[in-house]
């Protein structure tokens, strides 16, 4: 030990015997001296404002990189309560119960429960995650942070951690000041991958870093209990405070698309204790959100909110949202005080097909090859389908389609038979088969025909057993390895419903004239105009449509002749 202490004196006593030699030098050795040791310490000088200049410079660049592009809304800012969260009754009634947790988290404590800490929603984009997220934090009176995950993600190795670390600091304080927090990640599927695949959390610069973005949001929602006050510090340093530290109420709330890439450890119990699935709203969810915005806006009584919500089926709250806005502004273009339902009708289609953009080069003889095309789908749309109904058939460009025939569904519906799926093979067929049997000719457009009819042919038989077969293409491999198995028997059935649809246009022809007479001199029809055709030429409304099925013993027979 002593001689520790001499060696450190020693070390002293040569310093300061080095810096008397060099300041008495300097003072007896004159001007010429004193003006070399200026010299050396003005270099000295500057060479210590570069590097600490480039060490602010760094620090500064650090400190800007880590901080997090996160909003903070503090209680009552945003406004937004549960009348406000419309389509989903049953989504209110969880988010609820954990809106009751947040506000009595002291007596849930009291009772010995532990407040959970993560609320994972799943579903589609679109359907109100980030809306119920700051919902929640409103009503439980309690701050809220929204952050995008891919704003955590940084190319400077540490700083991406830095970045996790401070919104979960600032939680805590905050939580103990309102007695919870809440964290909203978007979109976390980002920094949440499965370590498994390699690409979990992130990569840093030059490929380092790995999953350590993940690693520290694991760490951040389930820590130990901290107490980090100075003065909490302080007195246990002493021996004055024997309470145990207290981990602070803060609730991660976690959105995605992509559930099922999620790490494992951030699913257990202790991260994303819940997982809520948002999903699109159905019938009554519809009628409930658009009853919401229309009575926002001025409107005829052409446009009910049941009348819109049939037209609407799969469309999501913000999907909804923006065709209601979207309706004002057509109504706006056109000078009405008001909108109505073609205003709507317009919005729709707009939004679903793109801008109208007529082809006026367009030579006559095509044109009658597109309203041909667009029967064949139309007849066979509406006698076919009974589930679906007409909407749109037209012959004017929208997007990269020269023309299209839609149909809308009657009612929502969540499975399909054998023979509503043969019937939409004949549907896409039906263009072909007008074009072989009216034009007497084939043509190009039918591509995406051919390739939807494929493959609603390879799910009949390789994914539902509605051939002679119960196999599934999903138990060997994918669906392009079991469309080739499959392709000898796909394109029997194929032909074999070409047939029946070609018998079925040629038996309709008055009717496929019609449409596409009309086609031509109007450039649209909608499904009304289409029913009532039918009406004039036929004397009676559509019949029931046929059950379909296949040509009895289609396979055998390709077997034998194998």
């Amino acid at each position: 030990m002593r001689k520790h202490r001499w060696i450190r004196w020693r070390k002293t006593i040569l310093w300061l015997a080095a810096l008397v030699l060099i300041i008495a030098i300097v003072g007896l050795g004159g001007p010429a001296y004193w003006q070399v040791a200026l010299s050396i310490g003005g270099l000295l000088l500057q060479l210590f404002s570069a590097i600490l200049f480039i060490i602010i410079q760094f620090a500064a660049m650090f400190w800007f990189l880590g901080r997090g592009r996160t909003y903070w809304i503090l209680p009552g800012e945003t406004g937004f309560s549960w009348e406000d969260y419309r389509g989903n009754p049953e989504i209110v009634e969880n988010a609820k119960r954990i809106t009751t947790l947040l506000k009595g988290v002291k007596e849930f404590k009291e009772m010995g429960g532990e407040a959970i800490r993560g609320l994972l929603l799943c579903g589609p984009p679109g359907t109100g995650k980030s809306y119920l997220a700051q919902v929640i934090a409103n009503e439980a009176n309690v701050p809220f942070a929204y952050a995008s995950a891919p704003s955590f993600q940084n190319m400077f190795f540490g700083v991406s951690n830095l970045k996790v670390m401070g919104i979960y600091r600032k939680a805590r304080k905050l939580a103990k000041v309102y007695g919870a927090c809440i964290i909203f990640i978007d979109e976390i599927d980002a920094i949440g991958m499965s370590r498994q695949s390699g690409t979990g959390g992130g990569m840093g610069m030059f490929g380092m870093g790995g999953s350590g973005l993940l690693n520290e949001l694991l760490i951040q929602m389930d820590p130990p209990n901290i107490d980090n006050s100075k003065f909490g510090k302080f007195l246990r340093s002493l021996g004055l405070r024997k309470k145990k530290a207290e981990r602070p109420s803060v609730l991660t709330i976690g959105a995605t698309n992509l559930p099922d890439v999620l790490d494992q450890a951030l699913l257990r119990p202790g991260r994303f204790d819940r997982k809520l699935w948002v999903d699109s709203p159905d019938y009554d969810g519809r009628i409930d959100i658009f009853s919401y915005y229309l009575q926002k806006v001025k409107k005829d009584d052409s446009l009910t909110p049941e009348k819109v919500a049939l037209d609407t089926i799969g469309y999501s709250p913000a999907q909804i949202k923006h065709i209601v806005n979207e309706s004002v502004v057509i109504a706006h273009q056109r000078g009405a005080e008001t909108m109505n339902y073609e205003d709507f009708r317009e919005a729709m289609e707009t939004y679903e097909w793109g801008l109208k953009q007529p082809l006026r080069s367009m030579s006559e003889e095509e044109k009658r090859n597109v309203a041909y095309h667009e029967a064949g789908h139309a007849v066979a749309q509406f006698l076919l389908k009974p589930h679906d109904r007409v909407w749109k058939v037209t012959i004017i460009r929208r997007g990269d389609a020269l023309g299209l025939a839609s149909t809308k569904p009657t009612h929502e519906r969540y499975n399909r038979s054998d023979s509503e799926i043969l019937a939409e093979i004949q549907v896409c067929l039906a263009a072909r088969a007008v074009e072989e049997e009216f034009l007497g000719k084939k043509l190009n457009g039918v591509t995406s025909d051919l390739q939807q009819a494929t493959e609603l042919a390879g799910a009949y038989l390789g994914l539902v057993g509605m051939g002679d077969e119960l196999f599934s293409w999903l138990a060997v491999g994918n669906q392009m390895d079991g469309l080739k198995n499959l392709r000898p028997k796909i394109n029997l059935l194929l032909n074999d419903q070409m047939k029946q649809v070609k018998h079925l246009v040629t038996e309709n022809n008055a009717f496929v004239h019609r449409i596409a007479e009309e086609l031509l001199s109007r450039g649209d029809l909608t499904g009304d105009e289409i029913e009532k055709m039918y009406v004039d030429i036929y004397g009676y409304t559509r019949p029931n449509p046929p059950q379909l099925s296949l040509t009895k013993d289609l396979f055998a027979s390709k077997t034998q002749n194998d």
